[in-house]
């Protein structure tokens, strides 16, 4: 990617790839927070009242990190995305204001409630008050993803005097077939984040023998919670999310699987490395006709290979392309096995005592965020090269007097300052895991004695 057009996507990619870091996480441990206070009020054991809190400063953290990343990345849309802007923001800034009018106040109202109105709420309206920070959570998640699913697969809308796209049916617009699957897959992804975070924290505890009676909750919630994420995320959204993929964006779909003939019985290919020049894959290592059934239910079903398009309608960056989607599956794969086999031990009673398996979901912390942005750069990669598939190219959507000099000075400006940031996050989570979550009634010795 050359020019300003280049630097502009590479902007825009780099402000929503680090803003994400902290939306999976909210998400993700929103649930995980009503669970662990619905195990409170119905055992009425402290202990669990104890471990949410602890995980709502966690929480509070990766909420403002996210906030304060996630305003600069909406005023880019007019800086970066003018004629985009421009173009669609009738139909796009419906579901924008949405987002910031109703769900993120409805969030951060009650975050607010959460984190400082315990004793005045009492035990059933702190519970309510912990409900609406993950509704909140998951309506701005829905709202996000209907915004990019009506850039994926436009409905509802009609064409002005001058071109743009004005709202026609808002029922279209926000329920958007391909938005529902898009959300389901989302919010797993995002479950699957909190969830090895809270179990990578647990494991941490009963690896260093601090805390351990917190450890095994949070290795129990984050395991339970997450094998069922992970198999949900396969199988039935990531199938449908799939499906729709081939069904109305099939080039796509060629480009992700590394398909450039048409074949009948077409393969699905485990590895491999895409040379689009040659228009082949090297070193291919496939599985004879899985993708014409995966797609089609059909061992010998007719499916479309690039080369039954044109080459202006080929996605414009097809190893990134092809890479991130295998990237994103495989993860999803090793996150099934893990969180499985993890499920198994605990049933067995043999998962707090299994250091192996609890190194294993320690290191894992990183790999859901890497899957999560995978998939994200899987759907806009594929939707190129198209802003808004089909109707609005992405070579006619950027800011056309925004030149490339100005464009990469405040890319750097945005690295240095994330950096920081990046630096700030990881203290202020470190000290919160270091000093730990409060301490049982029974075992109140410093944290100096607890780490010996």
């Amino acid at each position: 990617m050359q020019g300003p057009l280049g630097l502009h996507r590479v902007h825009f990619a780099f402000t929503i790839t680090f803003h994400y870091i902290f939306p999976q996480l909210t998400m993700g441990l929103a649930l995980l927070l009503v669970y662990l206070k619905t195990k409170a009020l119905r055992t009425g054991d402290e202990h669990y009242n104890r471990a949410a809190r602890f995980w709502a400063k966690i929480f509070g953290v990766n909420f403002l990190l996210g906030v304060v990343t996630g305003i600069p990345m909406e005023f880019q849309f007019g800086t970066n995305w003018a004629e985009f802007s421009k173009t669609a923001g009738g139909v796009i800034g419906q579901t924008l204001a949405m987002e910031g009018i109703f769900s993120f106040f409805l969030e951060s109202t009650f975050l607010g409630l959460f984190l400082f109105g315990e004793k005045r709420l009492g035990r059933v309206g702190h519970w309510w008050a912990g409900f609406f920070v993950w509704l909140g959570s998951w309506l701005s998640g829905y709202l996000i993803v209907a915004t990019d699913a009506w850039m994926q697969y436009p409905v509802g809308y009609t064409r002005g005097l001058n071109g743009e796209f004005l709202p026609s049916s808002f029922s279209k617009l926000l329920l958007n077939r391909w938005a529902l699957w898009q959300y389901a897959h989302t919010m797993l992804g995002a479950m699957q984040t909190g969830c090895f975070v809270m179990a990578a924290v647990g494991a941490f505890y009963l690896l260093t023998k601090r805390f351990e009676s917190y450890g095994k909750t949070f290795v129990k919630a984050g395991v339970l919670v997450g094998v069922v994420a992970s198999i949900l995320q396969l199988a039935p959204t990531g199938d449908m999310q799939g499906k729709m993929i081939a069904n109305f964006q099939p080039p796509t779909l060629a480009a992700m699987e590394g398909l450039f003939q048409t074949q009948d019985g077409a393969p699905i290919a485990i590895l491999g490395q895409p040379d689009v020049p040659a228009r082949k894959l090297d070193n291919p290592l496939v599985v004879p006709n899985m993708l014409s059934f995966l797609t089609y239910r059909n061992w010998k079903a007719h499916v479309r290979g690039l080369d039954s398009f044109a080459q202006d309608q080929w996605p414009d960056q097809i190893p990134l392309l092809y890479y991130s989607y295998h990237v994103m599956v495989g993860l999803g794969t090793i996150f099934i096995a893990v969180l499985v086999l993890a499920a198994w031990l605990l049933w067995r009673g043999r998962l707090y005592t299994s250091q192996w398996m609890l190194w294993i979901l320690m290191l894992c912390l990183p790999l859901p965020y890497i899957a999560n942005t995978a998939g994200w750069m899987t759907a806009e990669l594929g939707r190129q090269p198209w802003l808004i598939f089909g109707l609005m190219r992405t070579a006619t959507g950027f800011s056309p007097r925004v030149s490339s000099g100005n464009t990469l000075f405040t890319l750097l400006g945005f690295m240095g300052v994330y950096a920081l940031l990046t630096i700030l996050f990881l203290f202020l989570v470190y000290r919160e895991i270091e000093h730990g979550p409060e301490p049982e009634e029974s075992n109140r010795q410093p944290l100096a004695v607890a780490a010996d």
